[in-house]
């Protein structure tokens, strides 16, 4: 159970519903318990980052990496394994995973790399020219000329 209540946050705000969302899935229960496959997630630059996955033991064709509705989904199944052996011990984990990562606005997938055991999602942030901060040029506006009306005295 959580202590906080975010009902002010949403009858004092219009269009953060997102901010809402992202607090309620990181004060839920849920995402804490999910430790398998190990990442790390890397800044490279103001706009960059990199999440990088420990995928031992699977191969390119073993994992999916998905982009679908600001959520890289990033998937792992192996295929099974037909030949007879027998272990003494089996300490890598090849079980079958589904990790998610939420993306902010404007952040996408520029690629991904299959290296070593590591599996490399390359992430960059692009602002649209549109949503870009502008300086607006301040000028002074010339001295307007009064009309004057010349008007005769009525009394």
């Amino acid at each position: 159970m959580r202590t906080f209540d975010l009902a002010p946050l949403h009858r004092a705000s219009v269009g953060f519903d997102q901010v809402a969302q992202m607090m309620d899935r990181v004060l839920s229960n849920d995402t804490g318990s999910q430790s398998y496959p190990p990442y790390n997630i890397e800044k490279l630059a103001d706009d960059g980052w990199r999440i990088s996955i420990a995928v031992a033991g699977f191969s390119e064709d073993d994992l999916h990496v998905e982009v679908k509705e600001n959520a890289l989904h990033v998937t792992a199944k192996k295929a099974e394994d037909t030949a007879e052996r027998t272990y003494l011990h089996r300490g890598i984990a090849t079980r079958a995973f589904s990790r998610r990562f939420h993306l902010a606005d404007h952040v996408r997938v520029t690629g991904a790399s299959h290296e070593n055991g590591m599996l490399h999602i390359e992430l960059v942030r692009e602002v649209p020219e549109a949503l870009k901060p502008r300086r607006i040029e301040i000028t002074t506006a010339a001295p307007k000329a009064q009309d004057v009306i010349d008007a005769e005295k009525v009394n």
